[in-house]
C-alpha cells in the first residue's frame, strides 16, 4: 500500500487495456489518467517545476503561469498548492467547465482568453497574454510547455521505460500530438532502444502540428494552431490525423463497453484502429497510449444537446460531420457554455490584477 504526503507523488504507470473485444485489433491502451491531476500531464508539469526549482528559477514570491487547455492546469494547480505557490492558468472559451472548476478548487486563478490572435488562434491569444504578463512583472515565471525540453524528458524519463518494460516485443506506438512532449520523449527513448519500434502521431484535423490548412477543433487536448516548437518529424514514422466526429464515436464505443475515457483517448484509439484495420497485425505489438479519463468531458463529448448543438442529430451514426463556418459551431458552443456556467461567477476578467492585490 503506498503512503504519500504530496499528491504528484503518486502515479500509476502500468495499467493497460486490452481493446481487442471492442475494436477487433490487438491494442495495449496505456492509461495515464489515474493520478490525482488526472491525467498524464502531471509527469510534465512535475518535471518542469522541479527543474525550475533546481534552476533557481522559481522562488517563494513566483508567480506561476501557464497556457493549457485543461489537463495542464489542473496538473500545475495541484502542484502549485501543495508547495506554496500562486497559478494562474490561461486558457480560452473551448475548455472543459469542470476542468475550469477544478483549477478554481485547487486555488488557481484561471484566466479566459475570448478572442482569437490574427494568425495564431486562440493559443496565440493566450500565449501573447501570457507574454505582455511576464513583461509587467518579473514575478510571474512562464514554465512554457510548448517549448520547455522538461516536457519531453518526462516522458523520456518514465512514460516510455514503462511501455518498454510491459512490452519488450513491441513494435507499434501511437502517441496524441498536442505539444508534442509526449510524443517526442517516447519516439527519442525508442529510437536508442534494442529494436525498431515504429512511432506513429495521431494528431486532429484542423491542427497544424504536422502542416496543413487550419480547421475548426472544438474539443481539448491534442493538435495545436502553430507548429509545436519542440516537434522533430525525424523521430516520426508516420501522422494520422482523425476527424473529431471520429474521436466522439470512439469515445462513446469505449463509454459502452465501460471506459470512460477522454477526448484524446478517442482520437488516439481512433486513428490506431483505423491503422490497424488497413495492415496486416497479425504479429503485431501495438500500444497506445490514453493520456486522460473521461469525467472532465462530461459537459461536452459525453452530453447530447452539446454534440447536437456543435456536430448535428447524427454525429454518434453518420460518418460525415455537417459542415459548417468557425462562426458556426463556435456560437452554439458559446450558448451552451454559458448555460452551464449560471453558477459561477464571471471571471474571465483581468485576474492578473487580482493576483497582483494578494501579495499585499
Amino acid at each position: 500500500m503506498p503512503v504519500i504526503s504530496v499528491p504528484y507523488a503518486f502515479n500509476e504507470e502500468e495499467l493497460y487495456v486490452d481493446l481487442r473485444s471492442m475494436f477487433g485489433h490487438s491494442l495495449y491502451l496505456k492509461c495515464e489518467g489515474f493520478n490525482f491531476a488526472g491525467s498524464i500531464k502531471l509527469k510534465a508539469a512535475t518535471e518542469m517545476v522541479e527543474t525550475a526549482e533546481r534552476d533557481g528559477i522559481l522562488t517563494p514570491k513566483s508567480i506561476l503561469v501557464e497556457s493549457s487547455s485543461g489537463n495542464l492546469g489542473v496538473a500545475l494547480s495541484m502542484i502549485a498548492a501543495s508547495k506554496g505557490y500562486r497559478f494562474l492558468c490561461v486558457t480560452d472559451a473551448r475548455g472543459n467547465l469542470s476542468t475550469r472548476l477544478m483549477m478554481e478548487a485547487l486555488g488557481s486563478q484561471v484566466h479566459v482568453i475570448a478572442d482569437q490572435e490574427a494568425n495564431g488562434g486562440f493559443l496565440g491569444a493566450r500565449i501573447e497574454y501570457i507574454r505582455a504578463l511576464c513583461a509587467s512583472d518579473d514575478r510571474y515565471v512562464w514554465l512554457s510547455q510548448y517549448t520547455n525540453p522538461s516536457n519531453w524528458k518526462a516522458h523520456y524519463r518514465t512514460t516510455a521505460p514503462a511501455i518498454a518494460r510491459q512490452f519488450p516485443r513491441l513494435d507499434v506506438l501511437f502517441v496524441g500530438a498536442g505539444t508534442t512532449g509526449t510524443l517526442m520523449g517516447c519516439a527519442r527513448y525508442f529510437r536508442e532502444w534494442h529494436r525498431p519500434v515504429r512511432i506513429i502521431a495521431v494528431d486532429s484535423v484542423g491542427s497544424v502540428s504536422f502542416g496543413g490548412s487550419p480547421g475548426r477543433r472544438m474539443i481539448p487536448g491534442l493538435g495545436m494552431s502553430m507548429r509545436p516548437p519542440l516537434l522533430d518529424e525525424s523521430y516520426v514514422d508516420e501522422v494520422i490525423r482523425v476527424e473529431e466526429a471520429d474521436t466522439i464515436r470512439a469515445c462513446h464505443r469505449l463509454a459502452r463497453g465501460g471506459f470512460l475515457l477522454g477526448g484524446s483517448t478517442g482520437t488516439v484509439v481512433s486513428g490506431a484502429t483505423d491503422w490497424l484495420a488497413r495492415h496486416d497485425t497479425r504479429e503485431l505489438t501495438a500500444v497506445a497510449i490514453a493520456p486522460d479519463l473521461g469525467e472532465r468531458y462530461l459537459d461536452t463529448i459525453y452530453h447530447t444537446n452539446w454534440l447536437q448543438d456543435i456536430y448535428g442529430e447524427d454525429v454518434l451514426n453518420s460518418r460525415e460531420v455537417p459542415a459548417g463556418s468557425w462562426a458556426d459551431t463556435v456560437a452554439p458552443a458559446a450558448r451552451w457554455r454559458r448555460r452551464l456556467d449560471l453558477q459561477t461567477s464571471d471571471r474571465n476578467g483581468d485576474q492578473h490584477h487580482q493576483l497582483q492585490d494578494r501579495k499585499t
